[in-house]
């Protein structure tokens, strides 16, 4: 037993001493051919007739003079990691959000032979929308949807992650359920749901309060609470992650902020409205903004989104053309814009509110 142990230590030795030879070639090899190559590249890069650096300054044309410090050096190491987001943005994001907007300022129709022919023709497009019959009260349903949906799923999420912060058994399991619909929520998984009417709740379209609604309310008061009662199921499933957002938020409220109020005698009223909703009112408007763009983006599929690809390419078989790619390029940008304004006048009331306490 001894020799044989003898003989796998003398192995592991020979082994060993022959990776050390090689490593030591290796590094040898680093030191002596690679590192002058790296180091005349380095010296040829920062000495030529574009960029010269001297000492602590960056000379660019001879006359543009940068000083180096650390605070600039470490932002251009963070933009350079970013920089690959950055592009990415610009090409696939920034650049085809400016040529909707040119496509919706002409008249313009995809050719196989000529491609895509555009005629100039101003904000015609967007004169016929606003003069359309169809749109406008798709326009004004969305609008109302959101101005009732958005404060409900705010106040449900942090209804929910109020309830999840306490010291409360399967903490985690409970985090899990109120997200699991967000990963379920695809496209082709919601847009199956909602065609088998999976997304309501029978209780409320089998009660009279939708004729008495309709009956008695407006057609822009009517229209949105319609929607919002028979897609209750689908409003609620968008709070996933502003559960997570506002639990994240709570636990970061320093728990002795509670202890000392309760000692004060504040109750747990006192201290949700003094001390809880104080601390997550600036994530208030990070959900806002993600629930206004995500509900935008998969509640109305079969509406005004719907309305534009049909524009764009077509709904009969032989895929004619309706108004055309200016004319739905239109759509979108009004229905961005309508977004935009959305968030802005949520977002603005929070932050009024802020500025007053």
């Amino acid at each position: 037993m001894k020799k044989f142990l003898g003989t796998i230590n003398d192995l592991f030795a020979r082994v060993f001493k022959k990776i050390s030879v090689y490593w030591t070639k290796v590094s040898d090899f680093y030191l002596v051919k690679v590192t002058p190559i790296f180091d005349k590249i380095k010296y040829a890069l920062t000495h030529n007739f574009i960029i010269r650096k001297k000492g602590l300054k960056l000379i660019i044309f001879s006359f543009i003079k940068i000083k180096i410090t650390r605070k600039k050096r470490e932002g251009f190491y963070g933009y350079l990691f970013v920089s690959l987001w950055i592009i990415g943005f610009l090409i696939f994001t920034l650049y085809p959000m400016f040529y909707s907007f040119y496509l919706s300022l002409h008249e313009a129709y995809f050719n196989l032979e000529q491609g895509i022919t555009m005629t100039y023709v101003g904000i015609a497009n967007y004169l016929s929308i606003f003069r359309s019959q169809t749109l406008l009260p798709l326009f004004g349903t969305y609008i109302g949807k959101m101005i009732i949906s958005v404060p409900l799923v705010v106040v449900f999420s942090i209804m929910i992650a109020v309830l999840i912060n306490n010291p409360i058994k399967l903490k985690g399991l409970w985090r899990t359920i109120f997200f699991l619909p967000v990963v379920i929520a695809t496209g082709p998984v919601i847009n199956e749901l909602a065609n088998q009417d999976a997304t309501s709740l029978p209780a409320l379209q089998d009660s009279a309060v939708l004729n008495y609604i309709s009956e008695n309310l407006g057609s822009w008061i009517a229209n949105p609470l319609e929607a919002l009662l028979t897609s209750m199921l689908l409003i609620l499933w968008y709070a996933g992650i502003p559960i997570l957002i506002f639990l994240a938020g709570l636990q970061k409220i320093d728990t002795s902020i509670y202890e000392a109020a309760s000692i004060d005698g504040a109750s747990p009223w006192d201290r949700f409205w003094k001390i809880t909703l104080p601390s997550i009112s600036p994530l208030i408007s990070v959900s806002i903004i993600y629930i206004v763009v995500s509900m935008s983006l998969f509640v109305e599929p079969d509406g005004i989104l719907a309305i534009a690809r049909n524009h764009m390419i077509g709904g009969t078989p032989t895929n004619s053309f309706l108004n055309g790619y200016g004319y739905a390029a239109a759509i979108a940008w009004i229905y961005f814009l309508l977004m935009v304004v959305i968030m802005s006048i949520f977002v603005g009331v929070l932050s009024a509110r802020r500025r007053e306490r």
